[in-house]
């Protein structure tokens, strides 16, 4: 019975290179100069840091273009909102999402019910989710339909099998 999975994932090599990219380009850039901006990757959050708040957007877009280089989804992103810091200072964090929850997983098992395709299951894995169905057309429906949703979550589709 042919199937797929259902996953978000974030490739973290990428977002390494993409936050020291986007590092490097505002300690190089003549309109950071003397604005303390920084951008640090945590455990599973990136942090931006700079004098004014013009700038920390401006360090934002760089970063967002240094993601979209690198072929990562900005839904990744979970943009919290700017703070005073210390020393006269903002900063702002985003948390990175990754997997999916048994909340989200509920979402998406509805919508795929909601479709009204004959023969097609999903069934909640972990943090992935498992179509099954009957027809491999009726499958890629589904991939097409998930991928045309309005979820904040980033839908990456593997194990495709016959």
């Amino acid at each position: 019975m042919p199937s797929f999975d259902v996953v978000s994932e974030v490739d973290e090599q990428e977002v390494r290179n993409a936050v020291d990219q986007a590092q490097r380009e505002a300690s190089t850039r003549f309109d950071f100069k003397d604005t303390g901006s920084v951008v640090e990757l945590g455990k599973d959050e990136i942090t931006l840091r700079s004098g004014t708040e013009d700038r920390l957007a401006a360090l934002r877009q760089v970063l967002e273009e240094k993601f979209v280089r690198r072929k990562l989804s900005l839904k990744v992103l979970d943009w919290g909102r700017v703070e005073e810091a210390a020393g006269s200072t903002v900063r702002q964090r985003a948390g990175l999402r990754a997997g999916i929850s048994s909340e989200t997983a509920r979402e998406l098992n509805k919508l795929i019910k909601g479709l009204g395709l004959k023969g097609i299951q999903s069934q909640t894995q972990g943090d992935s989710l498992r179509v099954n169905g009957k027809k491999r057309d009726d499958l890629q429906a589904v991939i097409a339909a998930l991928k045309d949703s309005e979820l904040e979550l980033p839908l990456q589709f593997n194990n495709f099998r016959d």
